[in-house]
């Protein structure tokens, strides 16, 4: 049997193996040891095993990985979450829907210091949900708002996820991150928009809040300086070059640390707690990327990717429809996967192609995990969306109703990513 075939049949079985309940990174691993077997022989993939996992867990520059999870960890227990709520509320809660946006708003401040899509949504919704209940906001709008919110905690820097592209394609980590910002801005600005569209359309939809002072706005505001100091120290202190994403990290995790000390947060339990969460996420990532490598190996020597560069390339098609295919099926799989599966399962498969067809990588990354973003509200599954539903008890119909329009917003925007490059690429490009 061809080695082509091969291999399209590995990620056959390696999907089924996955709808079938079997952890991504086991499934990766199985299939890829068992295809390099096939296409080699058992002794070449046992030792895949016994050099890939050191290679894996020995890289210094995966220690990123579990700094900024601590980081992202300590941030949840730290109280920022609602300082950034109460500080953004107080500045828009009088708009029309100004509860729905402060919690977008806040959504996307807090993405920048815990790099976790799940995490935001759930640390916002608790606080932002029974607000906006308060003020009888409809239930598809609130629901809505902070599943859309919490998607951005993927894509606006420090991002584990970009972490895992960069080290997977060997790509700059600092771009990366400078690459997300803009495009993370403007997804929160395309939300905020959405919000007060359908609230002027029917304001009944987001009722205003009450106007406060000026002196009460700065007051509110006085109380997140630790997170604006955070934010300016890991990302500005990357982008000027002082210190590499690694240093950041650290220099992040210990920020929190000392802040949630200062705010009185830091219990014996919430140590534990933080650390405990940070060796639970960190273990189940590196099998994952474990299972990620071997089944690249398998991928290599059944040369799948490499052929059906040479396949696309003959092909008389425009080579941003083949992009549009592979971002289609990026969104597909994120409707019923978990966002870092997708871009270990997908990047080894379609970065050879989009390569060769002569796309930025780090452009593309960026559209990688905007449109796993998309995946993440998107029906039928849509992993914010039952998060939300946990925290909320709203219908999950009505969710998935109130996530409609801002589904639409992230079409539009994907598609202006795609139009116009520099949007991703402006400040990766003045730091070179």
């Amino acid at each position: 049997m061809e080695p082509i075939v091969i291999g399209i049949i590995g990620i056959i079985f390696l999907i089924f193996l996955l709808f079938a309940g079997l952890p991504i990174g086991v499934g990766m691993a199985l299939v890829g040891v068992l295809g390099f077997a096939y296409l080699t022989d058992m002794g070449a993939a046992l030792g895949l095993l016994r050099t890939v996992p050191y290679a894996t867990f020995a890289s210094n520059s995966l220690s990123v990985i579990p700094l900024f999870i601590l980081m992202g960890a300590f941030a949840m227990s730290s109280g920022m979450s609602e300082a950034l709520f109460r500080a953004v509320y107080k500045w828009l809660g009088h708009m029309k829907g100004g509860v729905a946006q402060a919690t977008i708003a806040a959504c996307a401040f807090f993405a920048a210091i815990s790099g976790s899509s799940l995490a935001t949504a759930v640390t916002l919704g608790s606080v932002a949900l029974p607000e906006m209940r308060k003020y009888k906001y409809d239930d598809s709008l609130a629901t809505g708002a902070v599943a859309a919110g919490g998607s951005m905690g993927i894509l606006i820097p420090p991002s584990v996820i970009l972490i895992i592209y960069g080290i997977i394609t060997e790509q700059s980590i600092g771009k990366l991150f400078l690459a997300g910002f803009v495009p993370g801005i403007m997804e929160m600005v395309f939300y905020m928009i959405t919000v007060w569209l359908l609230t002027t359309i029917k304001p009944g939809l987001g009722p205003k809040g009450p106007k406060t002072g000026f002196r009460e706005k700065m007051n509110a505001l006085g109380h997140t300086w630790d997170i604006v100091l955070l934010f300016i120290v890991v990302i500005g202190g990357i982008y000027a070059g002082v210190f590499t994403p690694t240093e950041a990290a650290g220099i992040g995790a210990f920020g929190t640390f000392f802040f949630t000390l200062v705010r009185k947060r830091l219990t014996w339990g919430v140590f534990k707690e933080s650390l405990s969460t940070t060796l639970v996420t960190t273990g189940m990532l590196f099998l994952i990327m474990m299972g990620a490598m071997i089944f690249g190996y398998f991928l290599s020597v059944s040369q799948l990717p490499s052929e059906m560069a040479v396949f696309v390339g003959g092909l008389s098609v425009n080579r941003y429809i083949i992009l549009a295919a592979i971002l289609i099926i990026v969104l597909m799989l994120g409707c019923i996967m978990d966002s870092m599966a997708i871009v270990l399962l997908t990047i080894p498969v379609f970065y050879p192609l989009v390569i060769d067809l002569g796309f930025n990588p780090i452009w593309f990354g960026i559209l990688v995990v905007r449109v796993t973003e998309m995946g993440m509200i998107t029906p039928p599954v849509g992993m914010n969306v039952f998060v939300i539903k946990g925290i909320s008890d709203a219908p999950i119909g009505t969710i998935f109703r109130g996530i409609a329009p801002f589904l639409m917003a992230d079409v539009i925007q994907v598609i202006l990513l795609v139009l116009f490059p520099q949007i991703v690429l402006l400040l990766p490009d003045l730091m070179t």
